[in-house]
C-alpha cells in the first residue's frame, strides 16, 4: 500500500488573492498624506510639490508589485497545516477508498465508520493537498464546468446558449465541511438580504452545497446529523440538483458532490436510506500492534512541534502520490473489465440479496479505478476481491442473529463465485 500511497501544499487561486485589502506603509499612502509629514511651517514651492507627488507615486507603484508578492507568501503561510496523507500509518482500507474516489467522483463517496481516535477526520482532510484541478467558469459560484452542459448553472447555461465566451479558470477540487449545527438556509442557500435592503431586488445566495458542487462535501459525526439536514442530502445525491423555493425565489443549481462521511457506531446507526447513497464503506479500526502505536504518536508529536518542517520532509512522497492520482484519472476511460467479470460481480451481488443495482455499478467503477491507480489497463479479479468488501458490506440486510462481519461474508461468496 505504501507504494501506491503519496500532496503538494495546497494553492490558494488567484481571484481570492487579489480580493485581499493592500496593507497600508507610507509610500503606499497618498502623496498629500506622505508630503504633509514633513512640512515644519515653511512655504513650499509648487515645483516640490509636484516632485514629491511624483516620487511618491512611483514609489507606491514599487510597493505594489512587492506587494502581490508578500500576499502570496504570507497566505501559504498563515493557512492551517495539514497533516500529510502519506504520513499516515495503517489504515490501508480508508486511505485507498478514500483515493479511488477522487480518481473517479462517480463512485459515490465514502463512508468511514470506526472507533473514535482512530484518524478518521485527519484522513479526510488530508486529502485536501491531494485534489486535481478542475476548469470552472470565472465568476460563477456553482463551480460550473465550462465545457459540460449537465454540470453548468441555469445563469451559465444561457450564456452558453447565447454564444457569448466564457472566461475560464482552473482551480483545484473543494473541500466543504458541513458542521452539525448548519441551519437548513445555510446548507441549500436563501434569499440574499443584502442586496434585498439596498437594492430592493430578490438576490440568491447560494449555500454549502453550491460551493460543493464538483468537489467534495464531508460530514464528520455524520450519525449525528439531524434528520432535515439527511433529507437536504439524500434529495441532492438523488438527483445531482439542488432546489430552493422560499421567499419568492425559486432556482435550481447542480449539486454533484463526493459524499465523505465519518462516524462512531457507538453513538447511534446511520439512517439505511442515507448509506445507501454512499459508495464505499471503511471500517476503520484501532491499531494494536505497539511499535505502530509508537510511530503514530512519534510522527504526531513531530507535526505539533514544527508542521512546516513535518511537511516538508513528505513532499517528495506527496508529489509522488498527486502524479499517480493524475496520471490515473487521465488513464481511467481506457481501463477495460471483461464481461465474464460483470457477470461474476453482478452473481455475487444477486447471491448476497443486495438490493437494487447500485452495489454492481459501484463495484465496477471501483474495480476500474483501483486498476487505473496501479497502472494497468485491464481489471483483474484480484482488483476485484480488492475492493469488492468495502462497496457491498454497508448493503447487506441486517440479521440481528448473524456473528460473523459483513464484510467477511462478501468475500466468502466472491472466493465462491471467482473459484
Amino acid at each position: 500500500m505504501a507504494g501506491l500511497l503519496a500532496p503538494s501544499s495546497p494553492a490558494l487561486p488567484a481571484s481570492r488573492i487579489r480580493t485581499l485589502p493592500t496593507p497600508l506603509s507610507p509610500t503606499s499612502l497618498p502623496a498629500g498624506i506622505c508630503y504633509q509629514r514633513n512640512l515644519n511651517g515653511c512655504a513650499r514651492t509648487a515645483h516640490k510639490h509636484r516632485a514629491r507627488r511624483s516620487l511618491v507615486s512611483g514609489a507606491a507603484a514599487t510597493e505594489l508589485t512587492s506587494t502581490e508578492e508578500r500576499k502570496k507568501l504570507m497566505i501559504g503561510e498563515s493557512q492551517r497545516p495539514v497533516f500529510p496523507f502519506s504520513a499516515i500509518v495503517g489504515q490501508d482500507e480508508m486511505k485507498l477508498c478514500l483515493l479511488l474516489n477522487v480518481i473517479d467522483p462517480k463512485i459515490g463517496g465514502v463512508m468511514i465508520m470506526g472507533d473514535r481516535g482512530t484518524g478518521k477526520s485527519t484522513t479526510v482532510r488530508s486529502l485536501v493537498d491531494l485534489l486535481p484541478e478542475i476548469k470552472v467558469v470565472v465568476g460563477d459560484p456553482f463551480n460550473s464546468d465550462p465545457e459540460d452542459p449537465e454540470s453548468m448553472s441555469m445563469d451559465v447555461r444561457e450564456r452558453a446558449a447565447r454564444g457569448e465566451p466564457l472566461s475560464v479558470a482552473a482551480t483545484k477540487i473543494t473541500m466543504v465541511d458541513l458542521p452539525l449545527g448548519a441551519t437548513e438556509d445555510r446548507v441549500c442557500g436563501t434569499i440574499d438580504i443584502e442586496k434585498a435592503l439596498t437594492e430592493g431586488v430578490k438576490a440568491f445566495e447560494p449555500g454549502l452545497l453550491a460551493t460543493a458542487n464538483r468537489g467534495i462535501l464531508y460530514v464528520d459525526e455524520v450519525n449525528l446529523l439531524d434528520d432535515h439536514l439527511v433529507d437536504v442530502l439524500l434529495d441532492s445525491a438523488a438527483s445531482g440538483w439542488n432546489t430552493v423555493e422560499r421567499e419568492g425565489i425559486s432556482i435550481s443549481h447542480p449539486a454533484r458532490f463526493i459524499l465523505i462521511g465519518s462516524g462512531n457506531p457507538e453513538e447511534g446507526e446511520l439512517r439505511p436510506q442515507l448509506l445507501d447513497r454512499f459508495g464505499m464503506h471503511a471500517q476503520v479500526g484501532t491499531v494494536r500492534d505497539a511499535e505502530l502505536r509508537v510511530k503514530i504518536v512519534e510522527e504526531r508529536a513531530r507535526f505539533d512541534r514544527d508542521p512546516k518542517v513535518f511537511r516538508e520532509s513528505y513532499r517528495a512522497e506527496q508529489e509522488k502520490l498527486q502524479r499517480q492520482i493524475a496520471s490515473a484519472r487521465s488513464s481511467l476511460a481506457s481501463v477495460q473489465i471483461d464481461h465474464d467479470l460483470r457477470v461474476k460481480i453482478s452473481k455475487v451481488c444477486a447471491e448476497l440479496n443486495v438490493d437494487g443495482l447500485r452495489g454492481d455499478i459501484v463495484t465496477n467503477r471501483a474495480a476500474k479505478a483501483l486498476a487505473a491507480l496501479k497502472g494497468r489497463d485491464k481489471v483483474t479479479a484480484e482488483d476485484i476481491a480488492t475492493v469488492i468488501p468495502n462497496c457491498l458490506r454497508h448493503r447487506l440486510r441486517k440479521d440481528p442473529l448473524e456473528s460473523i462481519d459483513s464484510g467477511l461474508l462478501v468475500i466468502e461468496k466472491f472466493y465462491e463465485v471467482f473459484s
